[in-house]
């Protein structure tokens, strides 16, 4: 079976050199890299707060391209094992669908 990743899916995306992890909306993978909107993990439980008290706005989310020779590996975010996915996780504690957090939001 071969596994495919497709714009708009939710991915974590870990890093090396430094080690980092980053949870977001996969834009777009090629060789040279990944794109992605989302967040580092390490501050899921800030932004998870923020978001469920009402300041979204306090969120800085990012657009990222991460070259591939940082990449240590992706996957996609799903459940695994009766354990929720982060979407799901998200979702549950902030009753906000975890897309439209991510959505781009375009400035005028």
């Amino acid at each position: 079976m071969e596994l495919v990743f497709k714009p708009g899916q939710l991915v974590v995306i870990v890093l090396r050199d430094p080690r980092e992890k980053y949870w977001g909306t996969l834009l777009g993978l090629k060789s040279s890299g990944i794109s992605q909107r989302g967040l580092e993990i390490s501050q899921w439980e800030q932004v998870l707060s923020l978001v469920k008290g009402g300041e979204i706005d306090q969120v800085s989310l990012g657009t990222r391209f991460f070259p591939m020779h940082r990449v240590e590996s992706m996957y996609e975010d799903e459940a695994h094992l009766g354990v929720e996915s982060m979407a799901e996780t998200f979702f549950h504690r902030t009753g906000l669908s975890p897309q439209v957090f991510l959505e781009v939001k375009s400035v005028c």
